[in-house]
């Protein structure tokens, strides 16, 4: 059964190197020489047509592989320039060294961009990755000119502006059709912004030997569709709904009746044995038509609510469930039962509003919910998503969902999960809703709370890209519930 792939920062990166290079005594020009044969047959698989190639080298090591590839592909008999920035001769020993074998064979070097115009394939080694400042004006430009011309670009190790580690994109980046990383894969390029430039990610593990990860441990891990069937095994013959659990939705409040309604649906198709409602009395005719088999009940005081919150399994809490003095009072209600609980919507909302520890729960936020668990603003979450993830989880020792392009899931004491699945036409009022419900009734079924989080992440995302095969725009939450049927079932 495939694990999940594990993926490193940047000092774990920089870490596997310096033990590879001691344990291939001391060399480090000859991985320097795998990095750019691997890339130029990554080049060679991918384009195989491209006969005028344009290598944008830096100053750096990044650089230095760039101009190995140059050389591969001069000598198979390609048109190949170098191109780099008057000022941006290279700088390293190891990237001069690789400049020297590449102008000894008759290479070329540009210092003007119109030949990118030319070009069928652009190679973007101009930064490495650690770079995580904006780009200087003549870069931008630089970067601009590589995105603007018709061909491919194929990116070594980090296209080119995007920050490996975080995955935030400060200022220009380059759009890359495939990125060749090598010996590890940087968490960076698993979320965020990173994933507008990234393209196809792929692997060189350029054969350093096994000693060169001693001592050195993931960042995170990426979750993709093989470990649904260790989550999500058969059922026994011999059972029976109670062994599913019995899931509590919780909200629906005036005008939003379809919310905590599409968290239910999700919770039956995502494998709850039982799915229970407490909602506004006028929201139960609708909702019982619309799916006889949530078992749907008005709240209208505590008294109402206190026998359904004592025979729920598992409680999601937020859908719909508004701020006023009823939504306050069921929130409350939930929180003190200490039941294990699903937090999304208004319920996050109430929380940043009264803080306090939660073990017991799983938060879905997305990132202006996030930021208002935390008291900043949405583009300092998106900057940094990975520690956002992690903030989140210590200040309210909870897991944490935090969701967006390529999910984070995070929780005390755990190594951060990516979820590789999703699409943009997820982005659309209902789809966190599905979402609540889907892990309310993966943790109703038995998982833990970690588990739980990851594995209805998962699974709703990967629901969505089934349901996007007819296109992403107009994609509606309801169009996700077959598929989330089907993929529940492995």
């Amino acid at each position: 059964m495939s694990e999940p792939v594990e993926l490193f920062d940047i000092a774990a990166a920089r870490q596997i190197d310096g033990q590879a290079t001691a344990a291939l005594g001391g060399d480090a020009y000859l991985l320097m020489q795998r990095a750019g044969h691997a890339a130029w047959q990554i080049a060679l698989q991918y384009w195989p047509q491209a006969r005028r190639i344009v290598v944008v080298c830096g100053p750096g090591n990044n650089g230095g592989d760039g101009y190995v590839l140059a050389r591969h592909a001069r000598q198979s008999g390609r048109d190949v320039s170098v191109l780099h920035l008057p000022d941006a001769s290279p700088r390293t020993a190891l990237a001069q060294r690789a400049c020297t074998d590449y102008l000894a064979i008759g290479g070329h070097v540009e210092i003007a961009s119109h030949c990118l115009q030319q070009a069928d394939l652009i190679v973007d080694a101009l930064y490495g990755i650690g770079f995580s400042r904006a780009p200087d004006t003549e870069d931008a430009a630089l970067i601009a000119a590589m995105n603007a011309a018709s061909a491919p670009v194929f990116a070594l190790d980090v296209p080119s502006g995007v920050d490996a580690l975080s995955g935030n994109v400060t200022g220009a980046a380059v759009r890359a059709a495939r990125v060749l990383q090598f010996i590890v894969p940087h968490q960076g390029l698993h979320t965020g912004a990173a994933l507008e430039h990234a393209g196809q990610r792929l692997l060189a593990d350029l054969e350093v030997p096994a000693v060169a990860f001693d001592g050195v441990s993931a960042s995170a891990l990426r979750w993709a569709r093989p470990q649904l069937l260790r989550m999500l095994p058969p059922r026994r013959l011999n059972t029976h709904k109670g062994e599913s659990g019995h899931v509590l939705c919780v909200g629906g409040n005036h005008g939003s009746g379809g919310a905590v309604m599409l968290a239910a649906e999700a919770a039956l198709r995502s494998g709850a044995g039982l799915c229970s409602v407490a909602t506004r009395a006028l929201h139960v005719a609708p909702l019982l038509a619309c799916c006889p088999e949530a078992m749907v009940h008005a709240v209208d005081s505590s008294g109402d609510f206190a026998p359904l919150l004592a025979r729920a399994t598992v409680i999601a809490l937020g859908p719909g469930l508004g701020q006023d003095d009823w939504a306050h009072a069921l929130w409350s209600a939930v929180l003190a039962s200490g039941k294990p609980l699903v937090l999304d919507a208004d319920g996050l909302n109430l929380l940043a509003a009264d803080p306090r520890p939660l073990p017991q729960a799983i938060l879905t936020p997305h990132p202006g919910e996030a930021a208002r668990l935390l008291g900043t603003d949405t583009a300092s979450i998106q900057r940094e998503r990975f520690a956002a993830a992690h903030a989140l989880a210590a200040r309210y020792a909870a897991v944490v969902v935090l969701k967006g392009a390529g999910t984070v899931i995070a929780a005390p004491g755990q190594l951060p999960r990516v979820i590789a699945a999703g699409n943009p036409g997820m982005a659309v009022g209902g789809m966190g809703d599905l979402l609540t419900g889907a892990i309310a009734a993966v943790l109703a079924q038995g998982l833990s709370l970690f588990d739980a989080a990851s594995t209805g992440a998962l699974l709703h995302s990967l629901a969505g890209d089934a349901a996007a095969a007819e296109g992403e725009r107009g994609l509606l939450p309801r169009d996700l519930l077959p598929h989330l049927r089907a993929l529940a079932n492995p």
